[in-house]
């Protein structure tokens, strides 16, 4: 399908998307330096599918409390909307009360740290959420939710990891089905009732926060896609990546335009500007 125009394209603004980091501790501190990073096909679908201007959202490693409070707040009163990557690492398990991780798991606790607390912020706030993978697990944590560390072994569960010998464009290609919930986000926007969609993830949704819906579920019963209820703007998280082949994907430009439109209207409410007619 062809993508659909940008916003400056139609001559509307550009909305301002925070996307958030995860953190790269110093291999060796006498000889590297750590970091804060984020995957590029993000980027690359805030400024394309998006049509916004990216901002990468760095915390700090040892930050406290009170100093990622005021991050927050700065960042969610200059910010048309929020995109919560995903990442290889996993939630902590202390962050849900879940049992310690097996032996060699990767965890980003500095990420943990400003994510969780952004996301509830952003919702309180009514600033347009999307959370993709982890950043999906972490809506459902940051709301009182707990996750499956290893959905594989689940009874009844299937494996829904990526076979990482092969290239990138098949480990992020079509691998399952989900089912979207009667009258919900994506059967309104597309009009239909299922999906197919790419699978790269070892944690899963196991108990649903309160304030999450179900809006897409895996062949499995994997809860694939939440939204927030009674958001104030979009809120919405998908397991799968839909910054992968988004331009041949109805889903994946669905989701996008939905996030376009509510962070472009949560512009206009931020500066106060009025919309400008597009010319003839």
């Amino acid at each position: 399908m062809a993508v659909k125009q940008t916003p400056s394209e139609q001559g509307q603004v550009r909305p301002i998307i925070g996307i958030t980091t995860c953190y790269e501790p110093a291999k060796d501190p006498d000889k590297n330096m750590p970091a804060w990073f984020t995957k590029d096909p993000y980027v690359e679908a805030v400024i394309k599918a998006v049509g916004g201007v990216p901002v990468l959202l760095p915390s700090a490693a040892t930050a406290e409390a009170s100093t990622i409070a005021a991050l927050i707040d700065g960042w969610l009163g200059a910010l048309d909307g929020i995109l919560v990557t995903g990442s290889p690492s996993n939630v902590e398990p202390a962050r849900y009360n879940g049992p310690p991780s097996a032996k060699g798991t990767e965890h980003d606790p500095a990420r943990d740290a400003y994510t969780l607390p952004l996301i509830r912020a952003a919702i309180d706030r009514g600033v347009p959420l999307l959370a993709i993978c982890r950043g999906h697990q972490e809506l459902n944590v940051a709301l009182g939710g707990s996750l499956h560390q290893l959905l594989h072994e689940v009874p009844g569960r299937f494996d829904h990891r990526d076979d990482e010998s092969k290239p990138l464009p098949e480990r992020f290609g079509p691998a399952h089905m989900v089912k979207h919930r009667p009258d919900g986000f994506f059967q309104i926007a597309m009009d239909c009732d299922e999906s197919l969609v790419n699978s790269l993830h070892t944690q899963g949704i196991d108990r649903l926060a309160t304030g999450l819906l179900e809006e897409s579920v895996a062949p499995d019963g994997t809860i694939e896609a939440v939204s927030v209820k009674g958001a104030k703007n979009f809120a919405v998280g998908v397991q799968w990546h839909p910054e992968w082949h988004y331009e041949t994907s109805e889903t994946s430009m669905a989701l996008f335009r939905a996030f376009q439109q509510s962070s472009i209207a949560r512009h206009y409410e931020r500066t106060g500007l009025a919309p400008v007619a597009a010319s003839a």
